[in-house]
């Protein structure tokens, strides 16, 4: 992933009611959900989500597919886990993490950054 494209797409994040869609639909998983039911289930506008939509399309964090007459919104997991992959290529000097931990990049020495 390059640089623009992470910027893209977390500048595309950076917005309460996008966060919220593109949560929504990671949870809903691989089988998205129509924008009808998105809006009911956040209590977001149409008008208001299309443009969220739109904007989290286009950093390429969510696919559309058509089902007959409706339009079916997704996450891009491929998108998401380029970017995670992206952010954390470099955690702990490009040593592995342990497992046991939840941070990155534990400090066993305790040197103070």
């Amino acid at each position: 992933m390059d640089n623009a494209s992470v910027i893209a797409a977390l500048a595309a994040l950076a917005q309460e009611s996008r966060l919220a869609v593109f949560r929504l639909l990671v949870q809903a998983g691989p089988e998205g959900m129509v924008p009808t039911r998105i809006a009911e289930v956040l209590g977001l506008p149409a008008s208001s989500l299309s443009f969220h939509l739109k904007e989290l399309s286009q950093a390429k964090l969510l696919t559309q597919t058509k089902a007959g007459r409706s339009l079916i919104y997704a996450a891009n997991f491929d998108t998401m886990n380029q970017l995670l992959g992206f952010l954390t290529e470099n955690c702990c000097g490009g040593n592995p993490c342990s497992p046991a931990t939840s941070a990155c990049c534990p400090n066993p020495e305790g040197v103070q950054p």
